[in-house]
């Protein structure tokens, strides 16, 4: 089994919000493709360094669980391509885990 977190920005670079038909939109794609997902609605923020500037941002995270990895790893990379174009970010975090059941 793996575990997959997406990390999803609560605004563009510029400070405008993301319309939330866009998190909506999100949320049917992913539980279209896994059947299922937990989604962690209170805001996160998130840090990171590139050259001399500390960049910041409020995120989301989505998380689904799937015994099909391979699948789940071409999903998430058509995905975040899709993320990265609609969502205007130079990049979209996608952490995957292994996951045991009990």
């Amino acid at each position: 089994m793996k575990e997959y977190d997406l990390y999803v920005p609560l605004a563009y670079n510029d400070g405008r919000p993301i319309e939330g038909r866009k998190l909506v939109r999100l949320r049917e794609r992913l539980l279209a493709e896994f059947g299922g997902l937990t989604f962690f609605p209170q805001p996160n923020q998130g840090f990171w360094t590139f050259g001399d500037v500390t960049y910041h941002d409020n995120i989301v995270i989505y998380r689904v669980i799937t015994a099909k990895p391979k699948v789940a790893r071409r999903f998430f990379a058509l995905l975040k391509e899709d993320l990265k174009r609609d969502l205007r970010q130079e990049e979209i975090l996608i952490v995957e885990k292994d996951a045991d059941l009990l």
